[in-house]
């Protein structure tokens, strides 16, 4: 059965040679004469694994894995990985290397009613980059303060000959993150000044990430070649130094031990399917715009495949180094739990306040012989019965504390290195390698914002060194708003809820329309003219059913859980010194509603537009078949532009 090229409502009828506007419109948009590409494979992949490996893998990952059941969710992860993640990483890959365009451009060529998805995606990109670089700025912050001895986080600080207050109720590691380096307000309702240090900080990532983009992937590779490998080989010295650690082998067996019930958890699958949504950066252009650099007959499949399996196995090497350390960090944090509740049982042992038939079997008047196990297995028989106030000392409870994301970073393993020997050496090397996970991850974000729009406007791609610094001038002063006192909540608010849903239903309609408007069939046969050889039927019926239900699924789950609870964030009650949860206020609500509909506005406000273009011309899908050539579906390859030739700079006609 012959099928005609989806119509568009940007080709009026004009003579052969004077489709100069076929693809770009009246945006005067055209893809260079000359279209850059990678040097070698191996900067493509920098690129690409540098952008999908992120601080998610090191912050976020091991944290869902330890609290969704270890073992289970690794397998669950991994399936959910082979079904959903390289299917659309699949997908998204060869559209890009295909159409050879950012995600603007692929989305217009299959239908210019479906331009606005690209849109969507830029924007959710230039948030992801306002809130991302600050985090940037914090490693800086805490990079350039590792250059002493003691570490700055390693003690509390001495006022008038006391400790203060709110380091001694808490820990030295929180106070500094909270009062030192944020000097954070108790609610994000309370703005508070600017903090300069941060400011300074953030201008220096913002001035690192312009100079990085300043020449495009010609300069950003240069600088990827030790940003995507350098945390590699941090990661590796930490695990082999976390392994020679006491406590470490505990810390591992935590984190992996199997808990099978969680698969009958939904909640845990809407975890999962995010982490892989996030883990390989789906939506955000980004894989779009790398694979559009490609030469026409690269194997993106393999890619695919490639690309998600290091990102899997980077997350387990996260994951073994993090526990191993937060294990020797529990461990040490236990059993001085557990020398404090001996010296506090002698002593009402020695004060004849404690039955004999509750006394232990263990050399009490040794607090420091005491097995952790020995305490524990006394401590559920008789604890309650000792009159004095003691403690369970639970290797699993210290090890969940502050496990997640900045808490991670900035706390727990930031504690648990100022106890290693040579702290200072463990701290810069720590928070540089966040720093380079950070810059390629920002160096794909930014590359999804200004590839899509250089290669849709002549006028951008004309000055697009102009476009990359103006891009961070602006996201730098933006980004002022988090380096305010409560700068911190609204990092939280931005991570929670800017890119989650809005990227979930760019997915949506990517998938939508490849397999079902463009059609699954079409897309293998355009993969099959690309690559020489036709990928499995199986990937039709991924694309069609089992990904799209999927993010379907994701997404209703995502939004019924906006809605069933009011959302919250952790504050820190300065008087307190701990975390509380509070809800975010009505204002706050606005903004997260505004920044949701602002990502997902251009994708309807392009079908309209698209719709009064097609009207105001006065054509119809009807009258424009006679525009095109009936082509057979087994000849319908996308067009390969760096081949094509252009008039007057326009984008190539479609035959």
């Amino acid at each position: 059965m012959e099928k005609q090229p989806l119509p568009t409502d940007d080709y009026p009828t004009a003579p052969a040679g004077s489709e100069v506007d076929a693809l770009a419109g009246e945006e005067g948009a055209a893809e260079p004469d000359a279209r850059v590409g990678w040097n070698s494979k191996i900067e493509y992949f920098l690129a690409q694994v540098g952008f999908s490996v992120g601080l998610g893998n090191v912050w976020r990952f091991p944290y869902l894995c330890h609290q969704n059941g270890g073992g289970s969710f690794l397998l669950l992860y991994v399936l959910l990985m082979l079904l959903v993640g390289i299917p659309l990483f699949f997908l998204e890959l060869a559209a890009g290397q295909a159409i050879r365009q950012g995600s603007i451009g692929v989305w217009k060529y299959i239908s210019p009613r479906l331009a606005g998805i690209g849109y969507s995606s830029c924007v959710v990109c230039f948030f992801v980059a306002l809130y991302y670089n600050v985090i940037l700025a914090w490693s800086l912050f805490y990079l350039g303060n590792s250059f002493q001895s003691p570490l700055p986080w390693e003690q509390c600080p001495v006022q008038a000959n006391v400790s203060v207050k709110e380091c001694e109720k808490s820990s030295p590691t929180s106070y500094f993150w909270y009062r030192k380096a944020l000097d954070v307000t108790d609610s994000i309702d309370h703005t508070g000044s600017f903090n300069p240090y941060i400011v300074c900080c953030l201008l220096g990532a913002w001035t690192i990430v312009c100079l990085g983009m300043f020449k495009g992937i010609k300069s950003s590779v240069k600088v990827m070649y030790f940003s995507s490998v350098f945390p590699y080989a941090v990661l590796i010295c930490f695990l082999i130094r976390g392994l020679m650690l006491d406590g470490a082998l505990e810390g591992i067996t935590h984190m992996f031990y199997p808990k099978l019930e969680i698969w009958a958890d939904v909640q845990v699958w809407r975890q999962a399917a995010t982490q892989v949504f996030f883990a390989l950066g789906l939506g955000f252009g980004s894989i779009i715009a790398y694979s559009s650099y490609n030469p026409k007959n690269n194997n993106c499949h393999r890619d695919a495949f490639t690309v998600a399996t290091i990102n899997f196995f980077t997350s387990v090497l996260a994951t073994l180094v993090v526990f191993s350390v937060l294990g020797f960090r529990a461990k040490i944090l236990v059993m001085d739990c557990v020398v404090r509740n001996t010296k506090k049982l002698t002593e009402q042992i020695d004060g004849g306040f404690v039955d004999k038939d509750v006394m232990p079997v263990f050399n009490y008047s040794d607090p420091g012989s005491v097995a952790l196990q020995d305490y524990r297995s006394w401590f559920k028989q008789y604890g309650s019965s000792v009159p004095c106030n003691l403690t369970d000392c639970d290797l699993e409870k210290e090890m969940q504390e502050g496990v997640e994301g900045t808490g991670l970073a900035f706390i727990a393993f930031t504690e648990a290195m100022s106890l290693l020997p040579g702290s200072p050496f463990w701290s810069a090397l720590f928070f540089l390698m966040l720093l380079n996970l950070g810059l390629s991850t920002m160096f794909g974000t930014m590359e999804g914002i200004l590839a899509p729009l250089t290669d849709r406007f002549k006028l951008l791609a004309n000055n697009k060194t102009k476009l990359t610094i103006f891009s961070c001038l602006v996201g730098f002063v933006i980004g002022l708003l988090f380096t305010q006192r409560c700068g911190n909540y609204f990092v939280s608010m931005f991570d929670d809820y800017s890119a989650t849903l809005p990227l979930i239903i760019v997915v949506v309609f990517e998938t939508f329309s490849v397999s079902w408007l463009y059609g699954a069939d079409r897309f293998l046969d355009d993969i099959e003219a690309m690559l020489g050889w036709r990928p499995s039927v199986i990937y039709k019926y991924l694309w069609k059913y089992i990904c799209l239900l999927a993010m379907l699924g994701l997404l209703a789950a995502t939004t019924i859980r906006m809605f069933i609870a009011r959302p919250t964030y952790m504050a820190w009650n300065q008087e307190k010194a701990s975390k509380e949860s509070l809800e975010y206020p009505d204002w706050a609500l606005a903004v997260m509603a505004l920044l949701i509909l602002f990502a997902i506005l251009p994708v309807p406000v392009g079908l309209i537009h698209a719709l009064l273009r097609e009207r105001n011309s006065g054509t119809s899908r009807d009258t424009e078949i006679g525009q095109y050539s009936i082509v057979s579906t087994d000849e319908c390859p996308m067009t390969d532009m760096s081949k094509v030739d252009h008039v007057n700079g326009s984008a190539p006609r479609l035959s």
